[in-house]
C-alpha cells in the first residue's frame, strides 16, 4: 500500500503496521493525511480543521502521536488514570468495618466510626465511607434483602375493584363513568366536597356537594348519580382515594357495576372528569356569590347541572348539548322530562 502526503515515518511504517491497524486508527490515519494534504493545497489549519469537521487541536495531536510513536500512536488508549489512589487503611481496620457493617448493616459511616473507636481504632468517618464503598464495589459486602414487611407498605384490600383493562373501549353512553371529588375552600376555615360523574361519551354529569369525602358520602351520591343519570350506568372508574372504597366499593359490588381503579398517581387516565372539575369551577364557583349553606349550594348545583346538561353547547360535541346528544344518536337513551335534575 502507498499513502500520498504522509510523512516518511508513515512510509516506513505503514507497509508493516497498517495492516494490524484497528478500524479507529486507520480513521485517524486517513484524517491526518487529509489535514496534512489540505495544509499543502495552501489551506490554514484552522480553515483545514473546519472543512475536515474536526478540531484543530485534536489533529495536531494525533499527529505528534503519529511522529512519536508511528502508527501504534493512532490507536486508542486507555483511560484508566495513570495513577491510581492506595488504600490508606490496614487489612485489620477492612476487616474490623466489614464485621461490624455484616453485623449492623443498616448502619452507615457515622455510627460504624463510633463503634470502631470505641476498640481503640482511630479511624476518621471519610475513610470509613471509603472502605465500605471500596468492599461493595468489590463485591465482598453485600447489602441484605429487604424483608417482605419493610419492602413493601401496607396497601389495603380491594375486594371488587379492579384496573381497567387495556383493551377496554367505551363506545356507548354508561359504558364508562368517571367520578371524583372536587376540594371547595370558599372561605378560610370552611371546607367542603363536591363528587362530580362525568360520562366520558355523551358527556353528561351529576354533581352534589357534602361536608366530608367519605366511603358513605360516596355511597350517597352513587345513588344519586344513578338516579340522574338518564341511562343504565355500567362501569364506574374512580382513584385510589380511600372515599371510593369501603361502603362506596360495596354498593357498586351490590349494584352490579363494574368498578375500576386507577393505578396510584394517575390523574390524566380520569381526564374528563378532570376537565369536568375546571369547567364547574370557571363557569360555576368563581361566579357563585349565595349561600354556603349545604343545602342551599346542592340546590344551586342541581339548577347548574341542569344548564350544564341542557343548555351549554359543548365543543366535543359539536356544539350540541348532552341531551340534544342523547336525542340525535341514542334516542332510547335520551333523558326522560320527568327526571327529578329536569
Amino acid at each position: 500500500m502507498r499513502v500520498f502526503g504522509l510523512p516518511r515515518v508513515i512510509g516506513r511504517v505503514s507497509k508493516l503496521g497498517y495492516a494490524e491497524l484497528s478500524d479507529d486508527a486507520r480513521e485517524r490515519l486517513r484524517y491526518v493525511s487529509c489535514f496534512q494534504s489540505l495544509r499543502k493545497q495552501g489551506l490554514s489549519a484552522s480553515k483545514a480543521s473546519e472543512v475536515m469537521g474536526i478540531s484543530r487541536a485534536t489533529l495536531y495531536r494525533w499527529e505528534k502521536r503519529l511522529e512519536e510513536e508511528g502508527l501504534r500512536g493512532l490507536e486508542d488508549r486507555s483511560r484508566r488514570p495513570k495513577r491510581t489512589r492506595k488504600p490508606t487503611w490496614s487489612p485489620e481496620l477492612a476487616q474490623a468495618v466489614l464485621a461490624l457493617r455484616e453485623q449492623y448493616p443498616r448502619w452507615g459511616k457515622d455510627k460504624l466510626v463510633v463503634l470502631l473507636r470505641r476498640e481503640g481504632r482511630q479511624p476518621s468517618t471519610s475513610m470509613v465511607g471509603r472502605i465500605l464503598s471500596l468492599l461493595k464495589a468489590r463485591g465482598v459486602l453485600k447489602e441484605p434483602p429487604r424483608s417482605y414487611i419493610s419492602a413493601r407498605k401496607r396497601s389495603r384490600s380491594r375486594p371488587y375493584a379492579i384496573r381497567k383493562p387495556k383493551d377496554y373501549q367505551a363506545r356507548n353512553p354508561g359504558d364508562l363513568v368517571e367520578v371524583d371529588t372536587l376540594d371547595l375552600r370558599p372561605l378560610p376555615g370552611v371546607e367542603l366536597k363536591q363528587f362530580t360523574a362525568r360520562d366520558v361519551i355523551s358527556r353528561w354529569d351529576v354533581l352534589e356537594a357534602h361536608s366530608r369525602a367519605t366511603a358513605r358520602t360516596a355511597a350517597a351520591f352513587l345513588k344519586t348519580m344513578l338516579k340522574r343519570m338518564p341511562f343504565e350506568v355500567k362501569v364506574i372508574q374512580v382513584d385510589g382515594g380511600s372515599e371510593f372504597q369501603a361502603a362506596f366499593e360495596a354498593l357498586c359490588q351490590e349494584l352490579g357495576l363494574t368498578l375500576f381503579v386507577l393505578p396510584p398517581k394517575s390523574p390524566e387516565l380520569n381526564g374528563h372528569v378532570e376537565r369536568a372539575q375546571r369547567t364547574h369551577t370557571e363557569e360555576f364557583y368563581e361566579v357563585y356569590l349565595e349561600d354556603l349553606d349545604l343545602k342551599n349550594l346542592n340546590h344551586a348545583l342541581k339548577d347548574w347541572e341542569r344548564i350544564y346538561n341542557c343548555v351549554r353547547p359543548h365543543q366535543s360535541l359539536d356544539w350540541r348539548t348532552p341531551e340534544e346528544y342523547l336525542r340525535d344518536c341514542h334516542p332510547d337513551m335520551a333523558p326522560d322530562p320527568q327526571l327529578s335534575h329536569m
